[in-house]
């Protein structure tokens, strides 16, 4: 019998890897913010006060973030995709024993190990996707494969109200981390049977190590001006949204489930980019979106700090969320490109940037808020935002006139 022909054989699929990417992304995300409104719960549970119980989320995000200081040289030689399968494995475990544990000090731990492997599953898969995506389709793909960020967050702030109530504390961590074990054994499927997923970089040679991988992308002036631009995003757009609740509540006395929805619907905002995303690219361009979406933020901003009924502050979190993605997934798909030779590194610098920056932007507006309410700090972030989205669409276009 004759052997098949070539071209009859099956095309590995580009897309699944991606969607399993996106299904560990959606758990990731939503562990980052179903803890926040479970505390009560915890602390109660564990005999402790509520600030007292707090550390399992500030510690959480100071070790997710701190991790992707370190992952990118390991991405960059053991494969990206591969970390993250097994990565993702980790953390379902690890979450899961979150469930079990009777004590505060005990429930620290199995956190601290759940934010260890979890920090790396969305900054190694905009890698992967870097690695495997042509720059021209990369925007479009990269706001696909956010969709699993948006609705991971939208799920884990409604998660830990919702699901608490229904199943407790502990189960809440049980979801999640059954939705990490669908995704790690999706992601362990197409690693052993796509060869897609076992692709490198364009000419990517293997890493150099931990410090000359950073000193190659800290080298770039692009790069550094990449990492720059998305410091100063988050600190800047989530040191103010940090306070959004609490001016709401301030102002209008409106419940917390209310607060709740109204917040909620950043991803909203979101989501729509992601759905019109080849729309707004063929429309706008990066440059376009660079600059639109800092003016739709400075909107979205002063509507809140006006704002005269409570009405208008869910019209204002939708125009915030497509702003800022617009803005943010123009600086995410430079940041995939800014280094391709270390793309690992690149990213989990870039990532480590964000954490930074929402940590610092969070820390700074406080004395702000305490002294003169939210309303100043909604105004710096109005003018600065649209500045940046200006300076970066500059920028994008110098750059685009060098290369040609």
């Amino acid at each position: 019998m004759p052997a098949p022909s070539p071209s009859l054989a099956p095309v590995p699929s580009q897309t699944r890897p991606i969607v399993f990417l996106a299904i560990a992304g959606f758990a990731s995300q939503a562990m980052v913010r179903s803890a926040d409104s479970l505390l009560p719960q915890i602390a109660s549970d564990m005999g402790v006060m509520v600030g007292v119980a707090s550390i399992i989320v500030s510690v959480y995000s100071l070790v997710h973030g701190s991790v992707q200081l370190i992952m990118g040289p390991i991405g960059d030689n053991f494969g990206k995709y591969r970390i993250v399968a097994i990565t993702c494995a980790g953390a379902s475990i690890a979450v899961a024993l979150c469930g079990f544990m009777q004590s505060l000090d005990t429930l620290l731990l199995a956190r601290i190990a759940a934010a260890a492997f979890a920090g790396w599953i969305i900054p190694m898969g905009m890698a992967y996707v870097g690695d495997v995506v042509p720059y021209e389709q990369r925007q479009q793909v990269l706001a696909r494969y956010l969709t699993g960020q948006i609705s991971g967050q939208l799920f884990g702030q409604a998660a830990g109200g919702v699901l608490g109530d229904f199943f407790g504390w502990r189960g809440v961590f049980f979801v999640l981390a059954g939705f990490l074990a669908i995704a790690a054994i999706g992601l362990l499927y197409e690693l052993l049977t796509n060869p897609v997923t076992h692709q490198r970089g364009h000419n990517a040679p293997s890493s150099g190590g931990f410090i000359a991988d950073n000193k190659a992308v800290l080298a770039n002036p692009w790069a550094r001006f990449i990492l720059l631009a998305g410091f100063i995003e988050y600190s800047m757009m989530f040191g103010a949204f940090a306070y959004v609740g609490a001016d709401l509540r301030t102002r209008f006395d409106l419940s917390y489930t209310v607060i709740g929805l109204i917040i909620g619907m950043f991803a909203v905002g979101g989501l729509i980019y992601a759905g019109f995303v080849k729309q707004f690219v063929a429309r706008f361009g990066q440059i376009g979106l660079a600059g639109c979406g800092g003016a739709l933020i400075g909107v979205g901003y002063l509507v809140l700090t006006f704002a005269q009924v409570w009405w208008q502050a869910p019209i204002a979190t939708v125009i915030l969320g497509l702003g800022f993605y617009m803005i943010h997934n123009t600086l995410q798909t430079n940041a995939t490109q800014m280094s391709p030779e270390t793309r690992g590194t690149a990213v989990g610098l870039y990532s480590a940037a964000l954490y930074l920056g929402q940590t610092v932007g969070v820390a700074a507006a406080a004395p702000v808020i305490d002294h003169a309410g939210a309303q100043p700090a909604f105004i710096a972030t109005a003018i600065t935002l649209p500045a940046l989205g200006i300076w970066l669409a500059v920028r994008l276009k110098r750059r685009r006139a060098n290369l040609h």
